[in-house]
């Protein structure tokens, strides 16, 4: 569905000089600094696949997503979307994708919701028919019909944010493009966005780009992530192997009888290594918390050595979230 072989983006700007003499000079200097946006990508996305492509702010997302879309030319490299070259056959391309940008709207802001459907019903040419039997499942799983004849102005962000998703998918694309789908948005309404993406996805085998620094979207939604740093990708994977591989760092709380007898314990016997286990103590002195690597120790481990030596009441194993594995992806790389 879709290939992206090689691709780079470059944009060259004139060099800036700091303070007023720095500005003249800029002003009659022919120097140009030349910024790597993307470099040198490369992936491929099946059919109905719902891929997450993550990173940090100013990691080459929406440069990628804006050359998926015929939006930008790659530097170099090429971009290809179903068969179709979106930057040189961009009329083609549009037949075949929806997008959805969080902090944009396609709707009309004046008209009616139902006026701006009507409009992009014509622009893609969609028959009567289809665009029946469309709406029947946009309202359905969107809730358009309570606010379809409202003014778009008059939405709140959570209706303007579904009417948009609806608008994306009024002529049935073969792939949908989303860029933070529910920024801003409450809980309830979050579970709505998700839920119409997956039935979306599942009814009509959709493919699926999703772009969010919601790591509740990647994890309701995607089951393979790309994670882009710098302009490059560094991850190409499920969510399990991520976690699997990056997500070794665990936590065992437990309420004890006598903590003294806990920290007394020499890890490095069982581990053979030194610091393999840290502990921490609450307030009160009842609860033990150790974090440790599991490539070092297994859990079991843990539990046995603390209950050889004391009386255990309580036991909880936290695992990694995956929001602090993409925390420190982002911070240090992979």
């Amino acid at each position: 569905m879709i290939e992206v072989n090689h691709v780079s983006k470059e944009f060259v700007s004139p060099k800036k000089y700091p303070g007023l003499k720095g500005a003249i000079k800029g002003l009659l200097s022919n120097e140009k600094v030349t910024k790597v946006a993307v470099d040198d990508i490369s992936f491929k996305i099946n059919d109905g696949e719902i891929v997450g492509y993550i990173g940090s702010n100013g990691a080459g997302k929406s440069t990628t997503i804006k050359m998926m879309t015929g939006i930008l030319n790659p530097t170099k490299g090429e971009c290809l979307v179903n068969g179709v070259n979106p930057s040189k056959k961009r009329m083609d391309n549009a037949k075949n994708i929806g997008v959805v940008f969080g902090q944009r709207t396609q709707l009309w802001w004046d008209l009616p919701l139902s006026e701006s459907f009507t409009i992009l019903k014509e622009i893609y040419d969609v028959s009567d028919e289809e665009y029946k039997e469309r709406m029947s499942f946009l309202n359905d799983v969107l809730g358009l019909a309570e606010f379809f004849d409202r003014p778009v102005r008059t939405l709140s962000l959570g209706q303007r944010m579904r009417a948009d998703l609806g608008a994306s998918l009024i002529h049935n694309p073969k792939v949908l493009y989303l860029d933070e789908p529910t920024i801003g948005l409450d809980l309830v309404v979050k579970d709505k966005i998700r839920d119409a993406i997956k039935e979306i996805n599942e009814r009509y085998n959709t493919t699926v780009i999703l772009t969010t620094h919601d790591i509740g979207d990647i994890e309701e939604l995607c089951s393979r992530i790309i994670i882009i740093d710098q302009g490059k990708k560094i991850y190409d994977g499920t969510l399990d192997k991520l976690k699997r591989t990056y997500g070794t760092c665990k936590k065992v709380s437990m309420a004890v009888k006598h903590i003294d007898r806990i920290e007394s314990i020499d890890w490095s016997v069982i581990t053979g290594k030194a610091d393999s286990v840290v502990l921490e103590k609450d307030d009160e002195g009842k609860k033990v918390t150790l974090n440790f690597d599991n490539n070092d120790i297994e859990v079991s481990d843990i539990i046995h050595a603390a209950m050889e030596v004391t009386m255990v009441k309580d036991i909880e194993i936290i695992e990694t979230e995956l929001a602090d594995i993409v925390k420190e992806i982002y911070n240090h790389g992979l």
